[in-house]
């Protein structure tokens, strides 16, 4: 068994024996859309489908106000909506360097399903996004789907999108100020962008007989 199958595996492994008795687990986020208005929606995370993207979602989760008031900072109509970079900086710095190994791809970028964004090989952190249109094309370049929404799609597009592609391409956030001034810059010079309230797992109630 090589180096990168073998963490897949652990991964696997830990996944199943900690968290999903099931074949999926489901978290709701709650969101802010816009002034006066949010909404929720209810993602399933499948650890068959991606198992290191699926434990570093449910470590997220896990981690005492990890996602609150974490900005949806680069949505673009028609392709996606992508978040995850913590809004204080001193928190992006540590998760920035927790880097994960690629899980394979074994879904398709199909509107609603969740994938981590990359920059190379390896590179995963704590950045994901939404597809908010089939995005096949995405399959090739070795984004792995690990969840999906399963209720709330119209809140989902109702994420606000007038920033569009971030800087120096287009007129949003650039990223690289996220990181080193967070949700400062985000609140002083993009303050329309949608953003977490919540996440929280959603246990299962067993029906009774």
């Amino acid at each position: 068994m090589t180096f990168r199958s073998l963490i897949l595996f652990i991964a696997f492994l830990s996944v199943l024996s900690t968290t999903f008795a099931d074949e999926s687990v489901k978290f709701k986020f709650e969101v802010q859309l816009g002034s006066g208005s949010s909404g929720t929606f209810v993602v399933g995370v499948h650890p068959d489908w991606a198992p290191i993207g699926a434990a570093r979602f449910v470590e997220l989760v896990d981690t005492q106000g990890f996602w609150k008031g974490i900005r949806f900072f680069r949505v673009i109509s028609g392709f996606m909506a992508q978040f995850g970079i913590p809004g204080k900086p001193e928190v992006a710095k540590e998760w920035n360097q927790k880097k994960m190994v690629d899980d394979p791809v074994m879904k398709s970028n199909e509107r609603g399903f969740l994938s981590y964004a990359t920059s190379g090989e390896d590179s995963r952190t704590t950045q994901m996004f939404i597809n908010l249109v089939d995005n096949s094309r995405l399959d090739g370049m070795g984004f792995a789907p690990f969840a999906e929404v399963l209720e709330g799609m119209d809140v989902v597009d109702k994420i606000y999108s007038g920033y569009g592609e971030g800087a120096p391409s287009g007129n949003g956030p650039d990223q690289g100020r996220i990181q080193a001034e967070g949700n400062r810059y985000l609140k002083q010079e993009f303050s329309r962008l949608s953003y977490i309230k919540s996440v929280t797992r959603l246990e299962e109630v067993a029906e009774d007989l």
